[in-house]
């Protein structure tokens, strides 16, 4: 009997090129899944379908826009023309969002971007990969959010709300596909300690406020954000890639319609 987690297990991962979703594939097919990362730029793609390859996990990589709905579309029904069916579905997608700016402020266009953006790709991959999934053979959708859908501090307004909405959508979704056989589990990381390292947007994100604190994005992560979580830490590339894998086997065929805190006790549940 094998220990693999997902063994002949069928993986998509929207974003498959970022740290993220890059690290969570690569995790995917070492526990035994054929995984599907899909993206918008080719190259990150490659770099990580070439990790997987020499680890000798299976993997098929796909140039896609996942705000292009008929192109999320047509990419499932070709995952699923292939393999017979999507048992795994992550979105690993990022938005390029304000941080730090305040109503008085804050342009509506600004506040509005990460809610449109991260709500919008989540409906569109969760409906492509939905109609694939379930029924006899259960299924699993994972997405990520983040603190900012719980905490009160000014200066996050869309970040905070999408977050906020990002929950929301998982744990009602949850309750539609349950029938069906298919869970929904999203997962809440804090800011990625290796992120930027890895190629994460969150470089670009958090540089403007490191540097008004006279400070790299690598010292304002290792201070100030991981200062206040509970463990004094942030949480890696690894250990949401392994959670994320633990929640798509069927050792959490339990687990639906919450939110996996792994944030380091930046919120406590």
């Amino acid at each position: 009997m094998s220990g693999l987690l997902l063994e002949d297990r069928t993986a998509v991962i929207y974003g498959g090129g970022g740290a993220i979703g890059g690290a969570v594939a690569r995790v995917f097919a070492r526990e035994g899944a054929r995984v599907f990362i899909a993206g918008r730029t080719q190259a990150r793609l490659d770099a990580v379908a070439r990790d997987i390859a020499a680890a000798g996990g299976k993997v098929e990589t796909a140039q896609v826009d996942a705000f292009d709905q008929e192109a999320v579309e047509r990419h499932a029904d070709a995952v699923a023309a292939t393999t017979g069916r999507i048992d795994v579905a992550l979105n690993a997608v990022s938005v390029m969002h304000d941080q730090g700016t305040l109503l008085a402020d804050l342009s509506l266009e600004e506040f509005m971007r990460p809610i449109d953006g991260f709500l919008r790709t989540l409906f569109i991959t969760s409906k492509a990969v939905a109609r694939h999934m379930g029924r006899e053979r259960p299924g699993v959708i994972l997405n990520l959010s983040e603190p900012g859908a719980r905490l009160a501090v000014g200066g996050i307004l869309g970040h905070g709300v999408s977050a906020a909405g990002k929950e929301a959508f998982s744990r009602l979704l949850a309750a539609e596909l349950a029938p069906g056989n298919v869970r929904v589990v999203g997962i809440r990381p804090h800011a990625v300690l290796d992120g930027p390292a890895a190629g994460s947007y969150t470089g670009e994100l958090f540089r403007p406020v490191a540097q008004a604190g006279g400070q790299s994005v690598q010292e304002f992560l290792e201070g100030g954000l991981a200062q206040g979580t509970l463990l004094k830490r942030l949480p890696t590339l690894a250990e949401i890639a392994e959670t994320a894998a633990f929640l798509a086997s069927d050792r959490a065929a339990a687990i639906t319609a919450t939110v996996v805190n792994l944030s380091a006790g930046a919120l406590v549940d």
